[in-house]
Protein backbone atom coordinates (compact mmCIF):
# COMPACT_ATOMS: atom_id res chain seq x y z
CA UNK A 1 0.00 0.00 0.00
CA UNK A 2 1.39 3.69 -0.70
CA UNK A 3 2.61 5.46 2.63
CA UNK A 4 0.18 7.77 4.16
CA UNK A 5 0.70 11.42 3.36
CA UNK A 6 2.19 12.89 6.58
CA UNK A 7 2.41 17.18 6.53
CA UNK A 8 4.55 16.79 10.22
CA UNK A 9 7.45 14.66 8.79
CA UNK A 10 10.76 16.21 9.82
CA UNK A 11 12.29 19.17 7.83
CA UNK A 12 15.58 19.79 7.08
CA UNK A 13 15.63 23.37 6.91
CA UNK A 14 14.04 26.53 7.79
CA UNK A 15 10.41 26.79 7.98
CA UNK A 16 8.38 29.33 6.22
CA UNK A 17 5.56 30.83 8.38
CA UNK A 18 2.24 30.64 7.56
CA UNK A 19 -0.55 32.80 9.55
CA UNK A 20 -4.19 31.69 9.87
CA UNK A 21 -6.25 34.52 10.14
CA UNK A 22 -9.87 35.17 11.12
CA UNK A 23 -11.55 38.42 9.30
CA UNK A 24 -11.76 40.40 12.25
CA UNK A 25 -8.00 39.48 12.99
CA UNK A 26 -6.52 40.70 9.41
CA UNK A 27 -6.44 44.45 10.45
CA UNK A 28 -5.13 44.49 13.84
CA UNK A 29 -2.63 41.98 12.11
CA UNK A 30 -1.76 44.60 9.32
CA UNK A 31 -1.72 47.24 11.59
CA UNK A 32 1.48 46.01 13.49
CA UNK A 33 3.03 45.03 9.70
CA UNK A 34 5.59 47.05 7.87
CA UNK A 35 4.26 49.73 5.34
CA UNK A 36 5.17 47.33 2.08
CA UNK A 37 3.62 44.31 3.36
CA UNK A 38 0.61 46.12 4.20
CA UNK A 39 0.14 47.41 1.63
CA UNK A 40 0.55 44.43 -0.76
CA UNK A 41 -1.72 42.32 1.44
CA UNK A 42 -4.16 45.05 1.04
CA UNK A 43 -3.77 45.32 -2.96
CA UNK A 44 -4.47 41.58 -3.10
CA UNK A 45 -7.75 41.76 -1.66
CA UNK A 46 -7.01 40.03 1.36
CA UNK A 47 -9.46 40.16 3.83
CA UNK A 48 -9.15 36.95 5.78
CA UNK A 49 -12.13 34.81 3.44
CA UNK A 50 -12.25 30.90 3.98
CA UNK A 51 -8.68 29.41 2.62
CA UNK A 52 -7.85 32.40 0.12
CA UNK A 53 -3.94 32.48 0.61
CA UNK A 54 -1.65 35.39 0.04
CA UNK A 55 2.30 35.46 0.01
CA UNK A 56 4.49 37.62 1.78
CA UNK A 57 7.66 39.02 0.99
CA UNK A 58 10.89 40.02 2.02
CA UNK A 59 14.33 40.83 1.09
CA UNK A 60 15.44 37.37 -0.26
CA UNK A 61 11.89 36.60 -1.61
CA UNK A 62 9.11 34.87 -0.39
CA UNK A 63 8.90 35.54 3.85
CA UNK A 64 6.07 33.19 4.40
CA UNK A 65 2.07 33.36 3.52
CA UNK A 66 -1.63 34.21 5.25
CA UNK A 67 -4.13 31.82 5.00
CA UNK A 68 -7.88 33.24 5.40
CA UNK A 69 -9.66 30.93 8.19
CA UNK A 70 -13.48 32.61 7.19
CA UNK A 71 -16.28 32.91 9.95
CA UNK A 72 -15.86 29.22 10.43
CA UNK A 73 -12.92 26.96 9.40
CA UNK A 74 -13.67 23.19 8.30
CA UNK A 75 -11.16 20.83 6.99
CA UNK A 76 -11.48 22.12 3.69
CA UNK A 77 -10.26 25.46 4.85
CA UNK A 78 -6.75 24.04 5.11
CA UNK A 79 -7.51 21.01 2.02
CA UNK A 80 -5.87 23.04 -0.97
CA UNK A 81 -3.62 25.18 1.07
CA UNK A 82 -0.63 23.15 -0.61
CA UNK A 83 -1.76 23.87 -4.10
CA UNK A 84 -1.63 27.94 -3.68
CA UNK A 85 2.03 27.64 -1.91
CA UNK A 86 4.64 27.60 -4.16
CA UNK A 87 6.38 24.29 -4.58
CA UNK A 88 9.99 23.20 -3.09
CA UNK A 89 9.73 25.14 0.11
CA UNK A 90 9.28 23.99 3.12
CA UNK A 91 6.58 25.50 5.78
CA UNK A 92 5.12 25.71 9.47
CA UNK A 93 1.27 26.83 10.13
CA UNK A 94 1.55 29.08 13.33
CA UNK A 95 -0.74 28.65 15.93
CA UNK A 96 -4.09 30.25 15.81
CA UNK A 97 -7.66 30.77 15.82
CA UNK A 98 -8.51 27.30 14.58
CA UNK A 99 -8.25 23.88 15.70
CA UNK A 100 -5.14 22.22 14.99
CA UNK A 101 -6.67 18.69 14.39
CA UNK A 102 -8.68 20.59 11.57
CA UNK A 103 -6.04 21.60 10.27
CA UNK A 104 -3.85 17.91 9.88
CA UNK A 105 -6.81 16.21 8.48
CA UNK A 106 -7.72 18.97 5.77
CA UNK A 107 -3.66 19.32 4.81
CA UNK A 108 -3.27 15.13 4.88
CA UNK A 109 -6.11 14.28 3.07
CA UNK A 110 -5.48 17.67 0.77
CA UNK A 111 -1.84 16.18 -0.22
CA UNK A 112 -2.85 12.59 -0.33
CA UNK A 113 -1.69 11.06 -3.80
CA UNK A 114 -2.12 7.54 -5.45
CA UNK A 115 0.78 6.95 -6.96
CA UNK A 116 1.69 3.42 -6.72
CA UNK A 117 1.63 2.82 -10.86
CA UNK A 118 2.97 5.95 -11.92
CA UNK A 119 5.89 8.01 -12.25
CA UNK A 120 6.52 10.33 -9.06
CA UNK A 121 5.35 13.83 -10.05
CA UNK A 122 7.19 16.92 -8.09
CA UNK A 123 7.00 16.47 -4.46
CA UNK A 124 4.24 18.75 -2.75
CA UNK A 125 4.97 21.87 -0.44
CA UNK A 126 5.78 20.12 2.84
CA UNK A 127 3.39 21.57 5.53
CA UNK A 128 3.87 21.44 9.51
CA UNK A 129 1.19 21.89 12.38
CA UNK A 130 2.23 22.30 15.37
CA UNK A 131 0.07 20.50 18.39
CA UNK A 132 -1.95 18.23 16.07
CA UNK A 133 -3.41 15.69 18.26
CA UNK A 134 -2.92 11.68 17.62
CA UNK A 135 -6.44 11.49 16.94
CA UNK A 136 -6.34 13.34 13.96
CA UNK A 137 -3.25 11.56 12.12
CA UNK A 138 -4.63 8.24 12.70
CA UNK A 139 -7.95 9.54 11.13
CA UNK A 140 -6.14 10.82 8.50
CA UNK A 141 -3.73 7.80 8.60
CA UNK A 142 -7.62 5.54 8.35
CA UNK A 143 -9.21 7.53 5.20
CA UNK A 144 -5.80 7.21 3.03
CA UNK A 145 -5.62 3.40 3.76
CA UNK A 146 -8.91 3.11 3.08
CA UNK A 147 -8.65 5.46 0.10
CA UNK A 148 -5.48 3.20 -0.97
CA UNK A 149 -7.69 0.53 -1.01
CA UNK A 150 -10.27 1.44 -3.23
CA UNK A 151 -7.89 3.49 -6.11
CA UNK A 152 -6.04 -0.08 -6.17
CA UNK A 153 -7.42 -2.12 -9.53
CA UNK A 154 -8.92 -5.35 -9.71
CA UNK A 155 -5.99 -6.84 -11.23
CA UNK A 156 -4.02 -5.50 -7.93
CA UNK A 157 -6.70 -6.29 -5.63
CA UNK A 158 -8.64 -9.42 -5.96
CA UNK A 159 -10.69 -11.45 -2.88
CA UNK A 160 -7.38 -12.86 -1.73
CA UNK A 161 -5.62 -9.92 -1.93
CA UNK A 162 -8.30 -7.67 -0.09
CA UNK A 163 -8.77 -10.14 2.90
CA UNK A 164 -4.73 -10.37 2.88
CA UNK A 165 -4.74 -6.12 3.48
CA UNK A 166 -7.43 -6.65 6.43
CA UNK A 167 -5.42 -9.72 7.95
CA UNK A 168 -1.90 -7.40 7.91
CA UNK A 169 -4.04 -4.61 9.38
CA UNK A 170 -5.43 -7.18 12.58
CA UNK A 171 -2.65 -8.76 13.23
CA UNK A 172 -0.62 -5.46 13.54
CA UNK A 173 -3.20 -4.48 16.46
CA UNK A 174 -2.92 -8.25 17.93
CA UNK A 175 -6.57 -8.74 16.82
CA UNK A 176 -7.95 -12.36 16.42
CA UNK A 177 -8.08 -13.47 12.60
CA UNK A 178 -10.12 -15.67 10.51
CA UNK A 179 -9.90 -16.34 7.37
CA UNK A 180 -12.86 -18.51 6.00
CA UNK A 181 -12.86 -20.08 2.47
CA UNK A 182 -13.66 -23.30 0.61
CA UNK A 183 -16.10 -25.65 1.95
CA UNK A 184 -15.94 -23.95 4.79
CA UNK A 185 -17.26 -20.88 2.89
CA UNK A 186 -19.73 -22.66 1.08
CA UNK A 187 -21.57 -24.11 4.01
CA UNK A 188 -21.27 -21.18 6.34
CA UNK A 189 -21.79 -18.37 4.25
CA UNK A 190 -23.51 -19.87 1.04
CA UNK A 191 -24.77 -16.40 -0.45
CA UNK A 192 -20.98 -15.00 -0.09
CA UNK A 193 -20.39 -18.16 -1.99
CA UNK A 194 -22.93 -17.66 -4.84
CA UNK A 195 -21.71 -14.71 -5.23
CA UNK A 196 -18.46 -15.91 -6.10
CA UNK A 197 -19.00 -18.89 -7.33
CA UNK A 198 -18.31 -17.04 -11.21
CA UNK A 199 -14.83 -15.87 -10.99
CA UNK A 200 -11.73 -17.76 -11.02
CA UNK A 201 -10.32 -15.94 -8.12
CA UNK A 202 -12.50 -17.48 -4.90
CA UNK A 203 -13.93 -15.61 -2.57
CA UNK A 204 -13.25 -15.88 1.40
CA UNK A 205 -15.10 -13.95 4.42
CA UNK A 206 -12.20 -12.64 6.74
CA UNK A 207 -12.69 -11.88 10.34
CA UNK A 208 -11.68 -10.28 13.18
CA UNK A 209 -12.15 -9.70 16.95
CA UNK A 210 -10.33 -7.02 18.89
CA UNK A 211 -10.09 -6.45 22.59
CA UNK A 212 -11.13 -8.64 25.03
CA UNK A 213 -12.72 -6.39 28.02
CA UNK A 214 -16.40 -7.99 28.16
CA UNK A 215 -17.61 -4.45 29.92
CA UNK A 216 -16.99 -2.77 26.90
CA UNK A 217 -19.78 -2.36 24.30
CA UNK A 218 -19.11 -5.24 21.48
CA UNK A 219 -19.36 -3.40 17.79
CA UNK A 220 -19.88 -5.44 14.42
CA UNK A 221 -18.74 -3.58 11.47
CA UNK A 222 -19.13 -5.19 7.64
CA UNK A 223 -18.45 -4.42 4.80
CA UNK A 224 -19.18 -5.28 1.38
CA UNK A 225 -15.99 -6.31 -0.45
CA UNK A 226 -17.00 -6.93 -4.31
CA UNK A 227 -13.63 -5.80 -5.85
CA UNK A 228 -14.68 -5.91 -9.12
CA UNK A 229 -18.56 -6.27 -10.26
CA UNK A 230 -19.08 -7.02 -13.92
CA UNK A 231 -23.03 -7.48 -12.78
CA UNK A 232 -22.81 -11.30 -13.71
CA UNK A 233 -25.21 -12.71 -16.09
CA UNK A 234 -27.24 -9.17 -15.60
CA UNK A 235 -23.94 -7.57 -17.00
CA UNK A 236 -23.15 -3.81 -16.91
CA UNK A 237 -23.11 -1.72 -19.93
CA UNK A 238 -19.63 -0.40 -20.23
CA UNK A 239 -19.64 2.66 -19.05
CA UNK A 240 -20.89 1.44 -15.47
CA UNK A 241 -18.15 -0.76 -15.56
CA UNK A 242 -15.37 1.83 -15.47
CA UNK A 243 -15.59 2.11 -11.92
CA UNK A 244 -16.41 -0.67 -10.42
CA UNK A 245 -12.93 -1.27 -8.77
CA UNK A 246 -14.06 0.56 -6.17
CA UNK A 247 -17.22 -1.76 -5.38
CA UNK A 248 -15.12 -3.09 -2.53
CA UNK A 249 -15.45 0.68 -1.20
CA UNK A 250 -17.57 -0.44 2.07
CA UNK A 251 -14.95 -3.16 2.86
CA UNK A 252 -12.40 -0.15 2.54
CA UNK A 253 -14.09 2.01 4.79
CA UNK A 254 -14.69 -1.05 7.17
CA UNK A 255 -11.04 -1.47 7.79
CA UNK A 256 -10.43 2.16 8.15
CA UNK A 257 -12.75 2.47 10.49
CA UNK A 258 -11.29 -0.29 12.55
CA UNK A 259 -7.66 0.63 12.13
CA UNK A 260 -8.91 4.19 13.44
CA UNK A 261 -10.33 2.68 16.81
CA UNK A 262 -7.48 -0.33 17.49
CA UNK A 263 -4.69 2.61 16.72
CA UNK A 264 -5.87 4.70 19.29
CA UNK A 265 -7.30 1.93 21.48
CA UNK A 266 -10.87 3.05 22.33
CA UNK A 267 -12.53 1.03 24.97
CA UNK A 268 -14.67 -1.28 23.15
CA UNK A 269 -14.72 -4.22 21.71
CA UNK A 270 -14.54 -4.93 17.42
CA UNK A 271 -16.22 -7.86 15.37
CA UNK A 272 -15.32 -7.10 11.97
CA UNK A 273 -15.99 -9.19 9.10
CA UNK A 274 -15.50 -7.89 5.14
CA UNK A 275 -17.24 -10.15 2.39
CA UNK A 276 -14.23 -10.60 -0.22
CA UNK A 277 -15.69 -11.49 -3.64
CA UNK A 278 -15.59 -11.40 -7.63
CA UNK A 279 -19.12 -11.01 -9.47
CA UNK A 280 -18.10 -12.12 -12.35
CA UNK A 281 -19.64 -14.28 -15.54
CA UNK A 282 -19.01 -17.87 -16.12
CA UNK A 283 -21.01 -21.28 -16.40
CA UNK A 284 -20.36 -21.07 -12.39
CA UNK A 285 -22.22 -17.80 -11.93
CA UNK A 286 -25.37 -17.57 -10.59
CA UNK A 287 -27.95 -17.05 -13.02
CA UNK A 288 -31.39 -14.54 -12.92
CA UNK A 289 -34.14 -16.24 -11.23
CA UNK A 290 -31.79 -19.25 -9.40
CA UNK A 291 -32.76 -19.63 -5.61
CA UNK A 292 -29.64 -19.69 -3.23
CA UNK A 293 -29.23 -20.68 0.57
CA UNK A 294 -28.50 -17.76 3.04
CA UNK A 295 -26.44 -18.20 6.49
CA UNK A 296 -30.10 -17.58 8.29
CA UNK A 297 -32.12 -20.31 6.83
CA UNK A 298 -33.62 -17.71 3.97
CA UNK A 299 -33.84 -19.04 0.52
CA UNK A 300 -33.70 -15.78 -1.95
CA UNK A 301 -34.76 -16.14 -5.72
CA UNK A 302 -32.16 -13.71 -7.50
CA UNK A 303 -34.00 -11.11 -9.06
CA UNK A 304 -30.78 -9.63 -10.42
CA UNK A 305 -27.50 -10.69 -10.54
CA UNK A 306 -26.23 -7.05 -10.67
CA UNK A 307 -27.64 -6.89 -6.94
CA UNK A 308 -25.37 -9.02 -5.64
CA UNK A 309 -24.03 -6.70 -2.65
CA UNK A 310 -26.94 -7.59 -0.23
CA UNK A 311 -26.33 -11.03 -1.01
CA UNK A 312 -22.84 -10.78 0.89
CA UNK A 313 -23.87 -8.51 3.46
CA UNK A 314 -26.74 -10.96 4.21
CA UNK A 315 -24.33 -13.24 5.52
CA UNK A 316 -22.30 -11.18 6.99
CA UNK A 317 -25.02 -9.86 8.99
CA UNK A 318 -26.72 -12.93 10.25
CA UNK A 319 -23.45 -14.22 11.54
CA UNK A 320 -22.83 -10.76 13.27
CA UNK A 321 -25.92 -10.59 14.82
CA UNK A 322 -25.49 -13.70 16.69
CA UNK A 323 -22.98 -12.59 19.41
CA UNK A 324 -25.67 -9.51 20.13
CA UNK A 325 -23.66 -6.35 19.51
CA UNK A 326 -24.37 -3.18 21.08
CA UNK A 327 -24.38 -1.70 17.29
CA UNK A 328 -24.00 -3.16 14.38
CA UNK A 329 -23.41 -1.11 10.89
CA UNK A 330 -22.44 -2.22 7.23
CA UNK A 331 -20.97 0.17 4.86
CA UNK A 332 -21.51 -0.75 1.20
CA UNK A 333 -21.74 0.70 -2.48
CA UNK A 334 -24.77 -0.83 -2.77
CA UNK A 335 -27.43 0.85 -5.06
CA UNK A 336 -27.37 3.76 -7.52
CA UNK A 337 -30.89 5.05 -6.25
CA UNK A 338 -29.30 6.07 -3.64
CA UNK A 339 -27.26 8.26 -5.54
CA UNK A 340 -29.93 9.19 -7.38
CA UNK A 341 -31.53 10.37 -4.37
CA UNK A 342 -28.82 12.33 -2.67
CA UNK A 343 -25.99 12.83 -5.10
CA UNK A 344 -22.75 11.06 -4.64
CA UNK A 345 -21.54 13.68 -1.54
CA UNK A 346 -24.35 12.09 1.16
CA UNK A 347 -24.29 8.29 2.02
CA UNK A 348 -27.74 7.10 3.07
CA UNK A 349 -28.06 6.14 6.27
CA UNK A 350 -31.04 3.49 7.00
CA UNK A 351 -31.30 2.29 11.21
CA UNK A 352 -33.64 0.52 13.07
CA UNK A 353 -32.52 2.48 15.94
CA UNK A 354 -33.31 6.26 16.30
CA UNK A 355 -30.04 6.61 18.88
CA UNK A 356 -27.87 5.22 16.82
CA UNK A 357 -28.85 6.95 13.45
CA UNK A 358 -28.38 10.31 15.62
CA UNK A 359 -25.21 9.74 17.12
CA UNK A 360 -24.07 9.10 13.39
CA UNK A 361 -25.62 12.37 12.22
CA UNK A 362 -24.54 14.19 14.74
CA UNK A 363 -21.06 12.72 14.49
CA UNK A 364 -21.02 13.14 10.84
CA UNK A 365 -22.03 16.75 11.60
CA UNK A 366 -19.70 17.86 13.85
CA UNK A 367 -16.80 15.82 11.22
CA UNK A 368 -18.23 17.29 8.18
CA UNK A 369 -18.56 13.92 6.80
CA UNK A 370 -22.24 13.92 6.32
CA UNK A 371 -24.88 11.36 6.05
CA UNK A 372 -28.57 11.74 5.10
CA UNK A 373 -31.18 9.15 7.09
CA UNK A 374 -33.69 7.42 5.15
CA UNK A 375 -36.51 5.72 6.02
CA UNK A 376 -37.35 1.67 6.15
CA UNK A 377 -40.53 2.17 4.95
CA UNK A 378 -42.50 -0.49 5.81
CA UNK A 379 -45.14 -0.22 3.04
CA UNK A 380 -42.68 -1.60 0.33
CA UNK A 381 -41.72 -4.63 2.31
CA UNK A 382 -44.22 -6.36 0.47
CA UNK A 383 -42.59 -5.80 -2.90
CA UNK A 384 -39.94 -8.27 -1.94
CA UNK A 385 -42.36 -10.94 -1.94
CA UNK A 386 -41.47 -13.97 -4.35
CA UNK A 387 -43.54 -16.75 -5.87
CA UNK A 388 -40.95 -19.48 -5.50
CA UNK A 389 -38.84 -18.36 -2.65
CA UNK A 390 -38.70 -16.78 1.02
CA UNK A 391 -38.26 -13.64 -0.74
CA UNK A 392 -36.57 -11.73 -3.71
CA UNK A 393 -33.56 -10.28 -4.09
CA UNK A 394 -34.74 -6.92 -5.91
CA UNK A 395 -38.27 -5.58 -6.58
CA UNK A 396 -40.71 -6.11 -9.34
CA UNK A 397 -41.14 -2.13 -9.04
CA UNK A 398 -38.35 0.41 -10.63
CA UNK A 399 -39.19 2.70 -7.30
CA UNK A 400 -37.39 3.38 -3.84
CA UNK A 401 -34.24 1.13 -4.36
CA UNK A 402 -32.38 2.08 -1.90
CA UNK A 403 -34.92 1.56 0.35
CA UNK A 404 -35.89 -1.92 -1.21
CA UNK A 405 -32.00 -2.82 -0.76
CA UNK A 406 -32.24 -1.71 3.20
CA UNK A 407 -35.51 -3.97 3.50
CA UNK A 408 -33.71 -6.40 2.16
CA UNK A 409 -30.98 -6.41 4.43
CA UNK A 410 -33.01 -6.06 7.64
CA UNK A 411 -34.64 -9.68 7.42
CA UNK A 412 -31.15 -10.75 8.11
CA UNK A 413 -30.92 -8.51 11.28
CA UNK A 414 -32.82 -9.94 14.28
CA UNK A 415 -35.14 -7.72 15.94
CA UNK A 416 -33.82 -5.97 19.09
CA UNK A 417 -30.01 -5.62 17.49
CA UNK A 418 -29.47 -2.36 16.60
CA UNK A 419 -28.19 -1.73 13.17
CA UNK A 420 -27.21 1.06 10.85
CA UNK A 421 -26.81 0.20 7.08
CA UNK A 422 -24.80 3.14 5.22
CA UNK A 423 -24.86 3.32 1.39
CA UNK A 424 -22.34 5.11 -0.49
CA UNK A 425 -20.86 6.03 -3.40
CA UNK A 426 -16.88 6.14 -1.51
CA UNK A 427 -15.67 8.33 -4.45
CA UNK A 428 -14.63 11.54 -6.00
CA UNK A 429 -15.70 12.54 -9.06
CA UNK A 430 -13.57 15.39 -9.20
CA UNK A 431 -10.75 17.09 -7.20
CA UNK A 432 -11.88 19.43 -4.43
CA UNK A 433 -9.99 20.78 -0.81
CA UNK A 434 -9.54 17.92 0.97
CA UNK A 435 -11.05 15.56 -1.57
CA UNK A 436 -8.63 14.49 -4.29
CA UNK A 437 -10.28 12.85 -7.44
CA UNK A 438 -10.86 8.66 -6.59
CA UNK A 439 -11.87 6.80 -3.62
CA UNK A 440 -12.91 7.87 -0.85
CA UNK A 441 -13.77 6.27 2.30
CA UNK A 442 -17.57 8.31 3.35
CA UNK A 443 -18.60 7.98 6.74
CA UNK A 444 -15.64 6.86 8.10
CA UNK A 445 -14.66 9.65 10.15
CA UNK A 446 -18.50 10.13 11.12
CA UNK A 447 -18.83 6.44 12.25
CA UNK A 448 -15.54 6.62 14.63
CA UNK A 449 -16.74 9.06 16.33
CA UNK A 450 -20.19 7.90 17.12
CA UNK A 451 -18.20 5.01 18.55
CA UNK A 452 -15.82 7.50 20.12
CA UNK A 453 -18.77 9.24 21.82
CA UNK A 454 -20.42 5.97 22.91
CA UNK A 455 -17.05 4.58 23.75
CA UNK A 456 -16.84 7.69 26.52
CA UNK A 457 -19.90 7.19 27.41
CA UNK A 458 -19.75 3.91 28.46
CA UNK A 459 -16.45 4.22 30.32
CA UNK A 460 -18.20 7.23 32.12
CA UNK A 461 -20.88 4.72 33.53
CA UNK A 462 -18.42 2.20 34.56
CA UNK A 463 -17.93 2.11 38.34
Amino acid sequence: MILTPDPQTSHSGPRLPIRALRPDAVEPFLATADTPTAASVRMQGFTGQASAVVLLHGPNGCSGALLGLGDRPTQATFGDLHAKLPPGAEWSLLPGDYDPGQAWLGIALGTYRFERFRRPRPPLPRISVDHAPDRARHLASAICFARDLINTPANHLGPSDLADAGTTLAERYGAAVRRIRGAELEDGYPAVHAVGAGSERPPEVLQFNWGSDSSHPLISLCGKGVCFDSGGYDLKPSAAMLRMKKDMGGAAITLGVAQAVMALNLPVRLDVRIGCVENSVSGHAMRPLDIIRTRAGLNVEVGNTDAEGRLVLADLLADAADAKPHWLIDFATLTGAARVALGPDLPALFSNDDALANGLLAAGTAADDPLWRLPLWQGYESWLDSPTADLNSVASKPFAGAIIAALFLRRFVPSGTPWAHIDTYAWNDSTRAGKPEGGEAQALHATFGAIEALASVSTTKRP
